[in-house]
């Protein structure tokens, strides 16, 4: 479960910016996660929640924002929504697509004290 290990990397971000005495407290962080990103929604909060214990941001919401995957078909080229990885285009039925966007996963926000 590599969501544990992506929990792990957002708070060292946030023990880095509470470091300079910015703030004491976490109350939220919000995250922007790709549809095309492989990362489980449910397994990072569980992930979030088990490596702030005992820090600032102990008993913080992780909000997740899931942003869509788009993608190239070259085949229709054309832009395409794309929900998941693996599906066929919607015009043409092909899968020779690329990835435009959908696969980030970003720090976008903390609501701190």
């Amino acid at each position: 479960m590599h969501e544990v290990a992506i929990a792990q990397s957002i708070l060292d971000l946030v023990n880095e910016r509470a470091a300079g005495g910015a703030f004491t407290r976490v109350h939220a962080v919000r995250v922007a996660i790709g549809a095309l990103s492989s990362v489980e929604p449910d397994a990072l909060s569980f992930g979030f929640d088990a490596v702030t214990s005992g820090t600032v941001a102990q008993g913080a919401k992780l909000i997740i924002d899931r942003t869509p995957g788009r993608g190239f078909c070259m085949t229709c080229v054309t832009e395409i929504d794309v929900p998941a990885r693996g599906v066929e285009c919607p015009g043409c039925h092909g899968h020779q697509w690329l990835v435009v966007s959908g696969e980030e996963l970003k720090v976008k926000d903390l609501e701190v004290d």
